[in-house]
């Protein structure tokens, strides 16, 4: 059976997918989404639920070299890595560091800086549209520095935010802690990110953006896609069931997993993972009033819906590797720290950043066929991102230029 009655099919229901279903059925394309998992159910759902305007500055760092041992072998170190993991992806593990380079750290903080410009204007229509205004909280963002040496390490970053033109404050201890009295650990600095946003239930966001697209016409089927196979006049779209979709374009929006759908070119990209991990603690929602990111830590703990979420750390391994015990108890450990014993944490959850080497997003025509837009490798900023990548491939499929210079996050830039 076959249907040829689609404009664009979207691989993938995060929020990258979802939106751009949404821009794109809100603006009279014909869509379908698949995925079979429930919308928001993977990446993010588990985020820290941060709209993080102002993270422009990349994972690759000129002071990698320097901090790597500490990172590598030290017991409160927020990177863990499989060693066989990495020596058995070099052309990944290679490419990242090349990235590590002082120029290119500027060049990807510039391109990150103009596209996190525009991620509200990509968003906050979808917001409106699902009726999700409810799952916003505005009240700024707070990071943190437990030590000097953390925070006179992180001033060049600092300053590359503020060229940026990211609006931020610094904060004394006693400023910080005014801003959240019941954090415990010793505060050297904070910085406030003024205007900064974030999601309560990401989840609840991207079902709510679902329900939307169907009321518009929108289709959604609970079934993964196996093959793509693009032609002159579209692409034909395999399902397991033996169905076969036809479309004018095919978005792939699957995250971590985007290489392993045959035929629509991701699988030629160094599409790695970094993994993280979060923790729930219910009955403590409470005790901050905003997003709290603690630099040396590597995690940000968020007021839920569901409580405190303690969510963050990277983990360099496969997809498929098991779950890893060891990075959860670094964030109980951890928290406790922060805020005192919070007893045992009511839920733990690992998922999958899907990461490129220059910490920048794919998004753009794959070298395949102009017919199959790539978007993922978001990163840590997926949730950020997610409504003006949608806006971006909503335009595409409809043969329009995006209203800025996307050239950074070319996927032929890999080639």
């Amino acid at each position: 059976m076959t249907h040829q009655d689609f404009d664009l099919v979207v691989i993938g229901a995060g929020i990258v997918g979802m939106s751009s279903a949404l821009w794109a059925q809100k603006q009279g394309l014909r869509v379908a989404i698949c995925d079979p998992n429930p919308p928001g159910s993977g990446t993010t759902y588990g985020s820290a639920c941060t709209l993080a305007t102002y993270a422009c500055i990349p994972v690759n760092s000129p002071s990698l070299f320097a901090d790597l041992p500490r990172l590598l072998f030290s017991q409160d170190s927020p990177l863990g890595f499989n060693l066989w993991h990495g020596l058995t992806h070099p052309r990944w593990m290679l490419s990242f560091l090349n990235n590590c380079r002082p120029g290119r750290v500027r060049h990807i903080s510039r391109a990150l800086g103009r596209i996190l410009s525009h991620a509200d204007a990509g968003l906050n229509p979808l917001i409106a549209e699902a009726g999700a205004e409810d799952l916003m909280v505005a009240n700024d963002c707070l990071n943190i520095w437990s030590t000097r040496a953390g925070f006179e390490a992180e001033r060049a970053s600092n300053a590359m935010r503020r060229l940026q033109g990211v609006a931020f404050d610094e904060l004394s201890p006693d400023e910080v802690r005014q801003a959240e009295p019941n954090l415990r650990l010793t505060v050297h600095a904070g910085l406030r990110f003024r205007g900064a946003r974030h999601v309560i239930d990401p989840m609840a966001l991207v079902t709510r953006m679902q329900a939307r697209v169907e009321a518009l016409g929108g289709t959604y089927l609970a079934q993964e896609v196996t093959e793509c196979r693009p032609d002159e006049d579209g692409v034909t779209v395999r399902l397991p069931d033996g169905t076969s979709l036809r479309a004018g374009h095919v978005a792939v929006t699957a995250g971590a997993r985007s290489a392993r759908i045959a035929g629509t070119g991701a699988e030629a990209l160094p599409l790695g993972t970094e993994r993280g991990y979060h923790l729930i603690y219910r009955d403590h929602g409470a005790l901050i009033s905003r997003p709290v990111g603690w630099a040396e830590g590597g995690f940000y703990a968020t007021p839920m819906a569901q409580g405190l979420r303690i969510a963050g750390t990277v983990e360099i391994d496969s997809v498929d590797a098991p779950f890893n015990a060891a990075r959860t108890e670094y964030l109980r450990r951890r928290s406790a720290e922060m805020f005192g014993d919070l007893g045992a944490p009511d839920d733990t959850w690992l998922g999958h950043r899907p990461t490129m080497p220059d910490s920048l997003p794919v998004i753009g025509p794959s070298a395949a066929s102009p017919r199959m837009i790539l978007a993922f490798g978001h990163q840590h900023i997926g949730l950020t991102l997610g409504g003006i990548t949608g806006r971006i491939v909503a335009d595409m499929a409809q043969g329009r230029a995006p209203n800025f210079d996307i050239a950074d996050f070319s996927p032929r830039r890999f080639a």
